[in-house]
């Protein structure tokens, strides 16, 4: 039988654990959100034949996935324009990070805020003479005992100018996409939106 002292922190962990298996990566879909929540495609024309393309992922969306979506939509761009091949003209993927504290909410506070789960907040530690390192703060920590987990979470984001043209790309510019070439290889390894459901 388990020791009622482990229960919260069992679970916490199943908690954790039920989260993390709901989070996906981002899909192919118009961006929302803004800042550093922001996820998905945009698009901007600058001229004529220049635009400006960005696909932003969530934290369990990969650098490669982003870049992937990114070259999957200047080809969209290129097609929906009526043009056949694309040339990157200046490309950047920028990795965003943010610091996510967790306190387990252990300590004469009681464990967690959010029907005795524990939950994510700001939380402070600090030394106590003849008990050691406590911790302060969270939602659900309260003063005394608390541990607090700190960890990073990064983020993608891919951007790029491209120039549109018709006809063959041209063949000595290692910059050059042929867009339906683009489609047709990248494509397959899109992950399109539910329907009726964006994230």
């Amino acid at each position: 039988m388990t020791d009622r002292r482990f229960r919260p922190a069992l679970l916490a962990i199943a908690s954790t654990l039920a989260l993390a298996a709901c989070a996906t990566p981002t899909p192919f879909t118009p961006a929302t959100g803004q800042g550093y929540s922001r996820a998905g495609y945009a698009d901007e024309q600058i001229e004529a034949n220049r635009f400006r393309v960005s696909f932003s992922g969530n934290s369990v969306t990969s650098r490669e996935t982003v870049e992937r979506y990114l070259l999957f939509r200047a080809a969209q761009v290129t097609l929906e324009r009526g043009f056949d091949h694309f040339m990157l003209i200046d490309r950047d993927t920028e990795r965003r990070s943010r610091t996510q504290i967790m306190d387990n909410g252990f300590g004469p506070g009681g464990f967690g805020g959010f029907g005795g789960f524990g939950g994510w907040g700001p939380s402070w530690r600090f030394f106590q003479p003849g008990f050691g390192w406590g911790g302060w703060g969270g939602w659900g920590g309260g003063f005394g005992g608390g541990m607090t987990d700190i960890r990073q979470i990064d983020r993608y984001e891919a951007m790029a100018e491209i120039i549109t043209g018709r006809g063959p790309k041209p063949a000595d510019n290692v910059r050059a996409f042929d867009a339906r070439q683009v489609i047709e290889n990248v494509g397959p390894n899109v992950m399109m939106p539910e329907p009726g459901r964006r994230r």
